[in-house]
């Protein structure tokens, strides 16, 4: 699948064609949600061939910055994600993906990587 380049301003905001807008590195912020509690799991990075594969497969596939390569999430922990539905902002420069989640989406072995909130100084308190 090959993605067409983003249009300028409000043509971008309003197209009914899915242009999604990579930073300078190749890569967009994908949001995993949980589709049936609408709990946010994870937020990771993809890139074009990422992205391509995640609406291919139905399998959310990420770009990792650190190992410079694909991985789909769960092929190695058994926790997959099955992309239900794909969502894109008004300029389609991050998707949030509703998935159905097997087990925990963390690699601390939580179900969400958000499980911390900011105690309004510099602590963090668990919210789990």
């Amino acid at each position: 699948m090959t993605f067409q380049p983003p249009l300028s301003g409000k043509e971008q905001d309003e197209t009914e064609e899915f242009r999604p807008r990579f930073d300078s590195n190749g890569l967009i912020a994908a949001i995993a949600q949980d589709t049936s509690t609408g709990e946010i799991l994870m937020l990771a990075w993809m890139n074009a061939e990422a992205l391509s594969k995640t609406i291919e497969t139905g399998r959310a596939t990420y770009w990792s910055r650190s190992r410079g390569k694909l991985w789909i999430k769960g092929e190695t922990s058994g926790h997959f994600q099955e992309v239900v539905e794909i969502l894109t902002d008004c300029d389609q420069d991050a998707i949030i993906m509703k998935v159905n989640q097997t087990d925990a989406a963390c690699h601390t072995g939580r179900k969400s990587c958000f499980y911390r909130r900011i105690d309004g100084t510099s602590r963090l308190i668990k919210s789990e």
